[in-house]
């Protein structure tokens, strides 16, 4: 969650305006029945860019992702409960064409295998320490309708998902994703 202070303006302030938000930031920090940490909706809330990809097979060996060793996206939480998914492989190669709708049958199966996104909405379940994704709509079809499952864990400035074993490439699989917030 962001850590916002006055020392954090770009300009001086005046002060009678330093004065003001300081009584605000009180009276904010003090209201009675107000929590001083974020619930963990808040937490979630924001735009989490991607630091680490990685797959634990069941032998336990840890390996890369399918979008490579360093791929890159965001995940996006707003607070109406709404989300979405956006990675792809770092060295995901161009179109041979500008127009998208010229694209060649190559063209589309490496656009298509370097990347993945949906969109949707989320509920997060606190006592279990879990948050689904009710997918809207998916870069994979077979996903939209479906609801995935991510177990999180905040630590510092991160947000940790793993998922529960995915059975997605052959073998049951555990997928873990390491973000940071403030992308």
């Amino acid at each position: 969650m962001r850590n916002t202070t006055f020392a954090a303006f770009k300009y001086a302030m005046s002060p009678a305006t330093t004065t003001v938000l300081h009584e605000l930031a009180a009276h904010v920090r003090l209201a009675p029945g107000r929590s001083t940490s974020p619930s963990i909706k808040e937490q979630f809330c924001g735009t989490w860019k991607l630091v680490s990809w990685k797959i634990e097979q069941p032998s336990g060996e840890v390996i890369d992702s399918p979008l490579g060793p360093d791929p890159v996206g965001w995940i996006m939480y707003h607070p109406d409960g709404c989300m979405s998914v956006a990675i792809m492989r770092q060295d995901r190669p161009t179109f041979s064409s500008s127009n998208a709708m010229e694209a060649t049958p190559e063209d589309i199966k490496t656009g298509f295998q370097g990347y993945m996104g949906y969109c949707g909405y989320y509920a997060i379940d606190e006592l279990e320490g879990s948050v689904t994704h009710h997918l809207q709509m998916s870069w994979f079809p077979n996903w939209v309708g479906a609801d995935q499952k991510r177990y999180f864990e905040f630590s510092g400035d991160r947000l940790i998902l793993r998922t529960p074993p995915l059975t997605v490439f052959g073998a049951a699989q555990i997928h873990s994703l390491i973000l940071l917030g403030n992308a």
